[in-house]
């Protein structure tokens, strides 16, 4: 009896001992020093070598030629000003005032530059995530690109530095303030990632500084005459900046994709699919590009008239108005994700397009600036650079915390609004030393 119970009390004791869940595999193997390596990155979120998705085959279903016009006229509501598109040159070839033709081109430029990031971004589907990446960095500031160069191709270095410069701030206060002001009005308080927001604000404060140097450069040496030094200076930091805008392209699309993964995701709840045909795409591009060109022509073209009718400074109307044509597409898209509490998404194109403009747009200007025979600089004055300085510092400070809210938004809106008020007094006598007024020889 005794012998029995030891036996049954064995038995219980073993089968406590067993796990509740059988395992559903067993390895047979020890894991190697790369697989254990592998995992412990996985427990903590780092991934040494994230997949890449141009490595897997996509397919896309078929669109009709009905369904890609019909899919182009529903884009945006931005599409019902395509009116002013031949308006505006009809209003060149009858030889209506500047007045007229300055603003239905204005008008015009707007629902192109919507069309072409729409095309732009349907292409990207097709082309994977690198060549997608660097169509979106070309076209997505052809725009500002069209109109910069025929600008310098007129010999109105003042209008194309002012622009640059509008651009940026228009994006990285405006665009922003907008974004966080109405974002924080329907949420309480809004989330970002803060690693990838802060990576784009650091490159911006090196863009900034190459924009102090030739500034701080000029103001050292007052009463010399350094016009040949601050263009050799220009010229090498452009190539500079472009390079480091390569780097950044590298690091945003290959080595560090993850960091931007949040930021894709929030612009994609539903799997892409094309819109319409490829050929359709490629015409697209090419027909929107080439109205772009002209109606940028016949803007550029009114503006000397437009100064003097309005009485206006060539600087206001660089760095106010121009900006808001560039950017049209892009302020509608970044408030409106935001509205859907996509901040990652909203933040990634108001300081993206701004990092953009700084590091590509701009030293291309000086590069083809010189090519041409137009001694375009990086020389701004000390008060257009200190207002730059402290924008970035300003968004800097605001985004270091990874959230947002509409009282930041709203101060966001007072320093741009600070800044158009400070620039429409703003002589441009003022900004005209060394090579920033429309008066420059070209060599």
């Amino acid at each position: 009896m005794d012998q029995t119970l030891s036996m049954a009390s064995a038995d219980d004791q073993a089968n406590s001992c067993k796990p509740l869940i059988k395992p559903m595999s067993v390895r047979s193997e020890p894991r190697s020093p790369m697989e254990i390596h592998e995992l412990s990155d996985a427990e903590n979120g780092v991934f040494a070598d994230p997949p890449n998705p141009q490595t897997e085959k996509r397919t896309f279903k078929p669109v009709s030629v009905k369904d890609g016009f019909m899919n182009i006229a529903k884009s945006s509501y931005v599409n019902v000003l395509i009116i002013f598109v031949p308006l505006g040159i009809i209003a060149k070839l009858v030889g209506w005032s500047p007045t007229v033709i300055f603003v239905l081109n204005f008008l015009a430029i707007v629902p192109l530059a919507k069309l072409l990031g729409y095309a732009t971004e349907d292409l990207s589907i097709r082309v994977g995530e690198t060549l997608g990446g660097l169509l979106n960095a070309t076209f997505g500031n052809a725009v500002e690109l069209i109109i910069s160069i025929i600008a310098l191709t007129k010999n109105l270095i003042r209008i194309v530095q002012a622009s640059m410069l509008g651009s940026i701030l228009s994006n990285l206060v405006f665009v922003l303030g907008f974004c966080f002001f109405l974002g924080g009005l329907k949420n309480y308080e809004q989330e970002f990632n803060a690693t990838a927001a802060q990576t784009s604000a650091s490159l911006m404060a090196i863009a900034t500084s190459s924009l102090l140097l030739p500034a701080a450069f000029v103001a050292s040496t007052s009463g010399l005459n350094v016009e040949d030094s601050i263009l050799s200076i220009s010229r090498a930091t452009a190539i500079i900046l472009l390079v480091i805008y390569a780097g950044y392209l590298y690091f945003q699309l290959r080595t560090h994709s993850a960091l931007f993964v949040a930021t894709e995701k929030a612009g994609n709840d539903e799997s892409e699919d094309p819109q319409m045909p490829l050929w359709m795409v490629l015409a697209l591009l090419g027909f929107v590009t080439v109205l772009v060109a002209v109606c940028a022509e016949f803007l550029v073209g009114a503006i000397d008239e437009i100064v003097l009718q309005w009485h206006l400074t060539e600087t206001f109307v660089g760095l106010i108005l121009l900006p808001i044509v560039g950017n049209a597409a892009e302020h509608v898209t970044a408030v409106t994700v935001s509205l859907k509490n996509k901040m990652d998404l909203a933040i990634g194109v108001a300081i993206g397009s701004s990092m953009q403009i700084a590091l590509l747009v701009t030293p291309l200007m000086v590069i083809i600036g010189w090519i041409i025979g137009v001694k375009m600089t990086l020389y701004f004055n000390v008060y257009e650079t200190a207002v730059m300085f402290i924008s970035v510092l300003i968004v800097n400070y605001l985004i270091g915390d990874g959230k947002s809210n509409w009282l930041e938004g709203l101060m966001l809106l007072g320093v741009y609004l600070i800044i158009s008020i400070s620039f429409f007094y703003f002589p441009d006598q003022a900004g005209s030393g060394l090579n920033g007024n429309s008066t420059t020889s070209a060599q």
